[in-house]
C-alpha cells in the first residue's frame, strides 16, 4: 500500500495515539525498538508538532542524486525547511541498517531537536512495507508508521562532512539517507526548481484531528517543475572570445551561491543539467549514459 498526501494527516494521528497507548507494565507502544521507551515521548511530541510533507517520486529522485554530490551540512533550525518536520518521499529512500544483521525500508523522515544539542531524524517505515509478509489482522496491530532506525546529527555553527558523521550507539548514520534529507531542503528552498501545492485535509479525517487536539494545516506537496530555465545559464561565447561551434550538456551541480546582506552569506544552490552552445549547432556525445526510471 503507497501512502497518499490526503491520508498523512489521519496516518500522523494514528501512530502518535499508538505511540501514546501504553501497556498497563509500561513497556513501550508496537512499533519501538527494544530499548527506546525513553524515547517515545520525544518521538511523539515531534509528530505532534511537525509539519507535514510529501515528496514526489521525481523530487526524492532528485534528492538522492543531488544528495551523492553534496559533501557538507549543517543541521541548525535556520538551514532545515522547517525546525521540526514530517516528510514522506514517495518511493521511499532505500533502506537502512536497524541491526547487523537486519534492514528495513525508509518511506519517511521525521526530524526535531534532540538532547545536547543535537538534531534527531527519525527513519519510518509504512507498516505495510516493513512488515510485508505480514496478515492483515497482525499489521491492525501496528501503527501506520513504524520507527526503524534513529541518528542523532550535532547541531553546529559550521557545516560538518557528511563522510564522517559521529555514530549514535555504534552506528553511524546513512549516508545517502542523510544527504537526501540535506539536499531536499536546499531543493525545496529554490522555487525555479520545485512546485509547491497545499493539499488539505478531509474533512471527516479534519474533525478527528480536532479532537486529539492536532494541527490541522494539510501537506505540503513538493515537486518537480516539468519546465524550468536555469538561472545560470551562459551566452553561447566564451569569456575568451571564443564562438562555440557545438552544443554539450552540463551535469547538475551543487553551487555556493551569494545571498543575505551585501551578499556576504553562501547558499547551497542546486544548478540543474542544461545544454550549452547555440542553437542548432551538433551536439557532443558522450560515452556516460545517465538511466532515468520513472
Amino acid at each position: 500500500m503507497t501512502l497518499r498526501p490526503r491520508q498523512l494527516p489521519r496516518k500522523r494521528a494514528q501512530t502518535i495515539r499508538s505511540l501514546t497507548d501504553l501497556a498497563p507494565d509500561g513497556a513501550p507502544a508496537r512499533g519501538m525498538l527494544p530499548g527506546d521507551d525513553n524515547l517515545v515521548q520525544l518521538l511523539t511530541s515531534h509528530l505532534r508538532a511537525a509539519d507535514l510533507f510529501w515528496i514526489s517520486d521525481d523530487m526524492t529522485a532528485l534528492a538522492m542524486h543531488a544528495g551523492q554530490q553534496l559533501a557538507e551540512a549543517r543541521w541548525a533550525t535556520a538551514d532545515r525547511i522547517t525546525p521540526i518536520g514530517l516528510a514522506v518521499f514517495e518511493g521511499g529512500l532505500g533502506m537502512v541498517e536497524m541491526t547487523p544483521r537486519l534492514s528495513a525500508p525508509v518511506d519517511a523522515l521525521a526530524w526535531g531537536p534532540g538532547p545536547d544539542q543535537t538534531l534527531i531524524v527519525w527513519h519510518l517505515a509504512t507498516r505495510e512495507r516493513a512488515l510485508h509478509d505480514a496478515p492483515p489482522h497482525v499489521l491492525a496491530k501496528f501503527p501506520p508508521l513504524l520507527t526503524v532506525r534513529e541518528a542523532r546529527l550535532p547541531v553546529t555553527v559550521d557545516p560538518i562532512t557528511l563522510d564522517e558523521l559521529p555514530a549514535h550507539e555504534s552506528m553511524k548514520p546513512s549516508r545517502p539517507i542523510i544527504a537526501a534529507l540535506a539536499a531536499a531542503w536546499h531543493l525545496m528552498q529554490q522555487p525555479q526548481l520545485v512546485d509547491r501545492t497545499r493539499e488539505e485535509t478531509p474533512k471527516k479525517d479534519a474533525r478527528g484531528l480536532r479532537r486529539a487536539e492536532l494541527p490541522d494545516e494539510g501537506v505540503t506537496l513538493i515537486s518537480l517543475r516539468r519546465q524550468y530555465r536555469p538561472q545560470d545559464r551562459e551566452p553561447d561565447a566564451g569569456s575568451d572570445g571564443r564562438t562555440y561551434r557545438h552544443r554539450w550538456v552540463v551535469s547538475g551541480h551543487w553551487r555556493n551561491q551569494p545571498c543575505g546582506p551585501a551578499r556576504s552569506e553562501r547558499r547551497h544552490t542546486w544548478i540543474p543539467s542544461y545544454v550549452k552552445g547555440p542553437d542548432g549547432a551538433p551536439l557532443l556525445s558522450t560515452e556516460h549514459v545517465n538511466v532515468w526510471r520513472r
